[in-house]
């Protein structure tokens, strides 16, 4: 499977079809796997953030979860096959999955877990849930939230704390959790799924305008959206496919 490099970063050249299957192989293995979605903001955050830098480096798939990925990739003559949103690899997962894959859902707020497995229940009845739990990435909450996961043996553990903070969670913890062979950072993906955010129509996403939905739709989160925007162009436009240490 093909990498590239933005920023220093490794983004696997992948489709939907084959980050599915890949995820397949990954859930019938002996080893823990940890798969991340970058996006241009988690790519200027880990320009800034060794740690979180080394935790991208580390993972076993990165999937190109932006537009603005494709476009870097363009500039510095380097080729990504598509964007694959971390919405579609977890929908598409979770219909692929046999009756005997316990998935355990972390994460989101307000009960917005519980409203994504419901949706997805709905479509994919075969689908093997054992636990759904809030918890926060603070470490006054581990120890429970390790307990639970324990106790419900899920084989795929879906993250969603945000990031850098849900990735960085799962770096550190899941060796604590020997049951889980796949751990994935899925950002707002609940939402998504629960309905509680609508994405962009398919046109907008298309042309790479889904940041012009989020701000509109979204204007709290203007300043996440400009690092996407504007403060990645510029670092890619400046230092291209390498992170330059000296300089973070």
């Amino acid at each position: 499977m093909p990498r590239i490099s933005i920023l220093g970063v490794p983004i696997d050249s992948i489709s939907l079809q084959e980050a599915t299957l890949r995820i397949q192989e990954m859930l019938s293995s002996d080893l823990q796997h940890h798969v991340m979605t970058p996006n241009s903001e988690m790519l200027v955050e880990a320009f800034h953030n060794p740690a979180f830098f080394s935790v991208l480096q580390k993972a076993a798939l990165n999937v190109p979860d932006s537009a603005g990925l494709l476009w870097a990739a363009r500039k510095t003559e380097q080729i990504l096959l598509e964007r694959v949103a971390g919405v579609d690899v977890v929908a598409r997962v979770c219909r692929e999955l046999h009756e005997d894959t316990p998935v355990f859902f972390l994460g989101g707020r307000d009960g917005v877990a519980h409203c994504a497995f419901l949706a997805l229940r709905e479509q994919n009845p075969q689908l093997h849930v054992v636990g759904v739990y809030e918890g926060s990435p603070r470490d006054e909450d581990l120890d429970e939230i390790i307990q639970r996961v324990n106790k419900a043996k899920p084989v795929l553990l879906f993250v969603a704390y945000g990031s850098p903070e849900q990735d960085m969670w799962i770096s550190r913890n899941l060796h604590k959790m020997p049951s889980v062979r796949t751990a994935m950072g899925v950002g707002g993906t609940f939402d998504f799924l629960a309905g509680k955010v609508k994405r962009a129509p398919m046109w907008m996403q298309r042309i790479g305008l889904e940041w012009l939905w989020r701000m509109i739709r979204e204007p709290w989160r203007i300043r996440r959206i400009c690092t996407a925007v504007m403060v990645f162009p510029w670092l890619v436009m400046r230092y291209g496919k390498a992170r330059i240490s000296s300089l973070v």
